[in-house]
């Protein structure tokens, strides 16, 4: 059964499934979508463009599909996209996107601690997390399954892998290829996230071709071009989407430890 306080300002044109919950303070306009099982907190705010899948919830305070910051917008339509069973906790604020992408996307199961920043045009995939008070520049492209310790920061157009382990108060500059922690300062390749690939069901054995991967990129001397040559015969899977990352690096790729 569809709940909404009488003390929410929900626009009578937005479009929400019927069993969802609306409390007190909070703001809905008029061009959103709400999907199935969702909740939007106390003075909670969803703004124009946005689209909220199922099982969402959205915590107090937090600003969803504001536009974005960027001085060349000029109020194009856009978008903000989330997937479904996303959390959006406290003061998190989510812009949609500009006409250069046109949305900006939060996929299934993602979770986004207080104050976390998600600027306009980035692609966030499944089962991420961002932790408090991290911030997304514009056109940032986070891989399913990655963790971004609290108060790290990732500069504009950086593309960060599948199963990344950020270090807490990390500066990205660079982009992170996949499977990887990365920690200290400067920032620094600290090894393959074994930790978090065993909690995924990755084997042993598989973890171990990760890591000799890794090995010939970061810990062989061999600059990138080298590793490169040395793996091209490599037909392991993992291998590949190592490789295939770096090959469509445009900002390069973190440096060795």
């Amino acid at each position: 059964m569809l709940q909404i306080s009488p003390l929410a300002s929900v626009h009578p044109d937005a479009q929400l499934a019927s069993d969802v919950t609306i409390d007190a303070f909070a703001v809905i306009e008029k061009d959103v979508h709400i999907g199935q099982g969702s909740w939007i907190a106390s003075h909670a705010t969803v703004l124009n463009g946005t689209r909220m899948g199922d099982c969402c919830q959205v915590f107090h305070g937090a600003v969803v599909g504001g536009i974005p910051q960027d001085l060349k917008f000029e109020g194009e339509d856009s978008q903000l996209l989330i997937g479904n069973h996303v959390v959006i906790r406290e003061y998190a604020t989510l812009n949609r996107g500009t006409k250069a992408y046109g949305k900006t996307e939060i996929g299934d199961h993602s979770l986004i601690m207080a104050y976390a920043h998600v600027a306009h045009d980035c692609i966030i995939g499944e089962h991420v997390i961002l932790v408090n008070s991290v911030s997304l520049a514009g056109h940032v492209v986070i891989g399913d399954w990655s963790i971004l310790g609290g108060l790290s920061a990732v500069h504009q157009f950086v593309h960060i892998g599948k199963h990344v382990m950020v270090g807490g108060g990390s500066m990205v500059r660079q982009d992170i290829p996949p499977f990887i922690t990365v920690a200290r300062t400067p920032l620094a390749f600290d090894g393959v996230n074994s930790i978090g690939l065993k909690r995924r069901g990755f084997s042993h054995e598989r973890i171990e071709r990760i890591q000799s991967t890794y090995r010939l990129l970061y810990q062989s001397g061999r600059n990138v071009t080298q590793a490169k040559e040395a793996l091209k015969d490599n037909k392991d899977p993992d291998s590949q989407a190592i490789l295939d990352f770096i090959a469509k690096s445009e900002r390069g790729i973190l440096l060795k430890s």
